[in-house]
């Protein structure tokens, strides 16, 4: 058998947002900012600089302006800051910052997406379908995220034409590109 590699891959360092938002001791602002310029001197050119959800529900992202101020004067034209928005509202606040481009994020689990987010699949891709209008709107790039695109803690295996179809839905929203993300790491 023959295999076909691609030419290049693309690395999205998670590490700032998804990485730090569960941990349960706060982490400074200076701190997460050395984090993001050392993956930046190491070479990762796309980066999830922060989330703008409410910090009542992720505490450990309450800094995403203080954040986001703290790397605009070193910010490098040749990275991509990235930012996850859960809504209108996220939108609003993120945008002053000019982020290079908005992440948006769906399960295709039913029951993770409620026990996640608190409402249904289809519910959470209307309610991004506007914050993708907006960014495109202002030039900005929308990336679609699907978590448990393999197996869910409450669901077991993932049937693939779930992913597909939430992949058509996202795509049909606005998403540029569609992140695949195997959440529990079963595949």
């Amino acid at each position: 058998m023959s295999h076909s590699y691609p030419s290049h891959v693309t690395i999205v360092d998670v590490s700032p947002r998804d990485g730090l938002q569960n941990e349960s001791m706060t982490v400074p602002t200076e701190v997460k900012q050395a984090l993001i310029n050392d993956l930046i001197a190491a070479g990762v050119k796309k980066l999830e600089a922060t989330s703008f959800v409410s910090p009542k529900w992720v505490p450990q992202m309450g800094d995403n302006s203080a954040l986001l101020d703290a790397l605009a004067p070193t910010r490098q034209k040749d990275v991509c800051y990235s930012v996850l928005v859960p809504n209108m509202r996220g939108f609003d606040n993120a945008i002053a910052y000019r982020p290079d481009e908005i992440v948006i994020f769906c399960s295709a689990s039913e029951t993770f997406s409620q026990k996640n987010i608190n409402c249904s699949i289809d519910e959470s891709i209307e309610r991004f379908a506007p914050v993708a209008a907006a960014a495109k709107a202002q030039g900005i790039k929308v990336r679609g995220v699907i978590s448990c695109t393999v197996g869910c803690p409450y669901e077991g295996e993932i049937d693939p034409s779930q992913v597909a179809y939430v992949t058509k839905r996202l795509v049909e929203i606005g998403s540029e590109q569609i992140g695949i993300a195997d959440t529990i790491g079963v595949g």
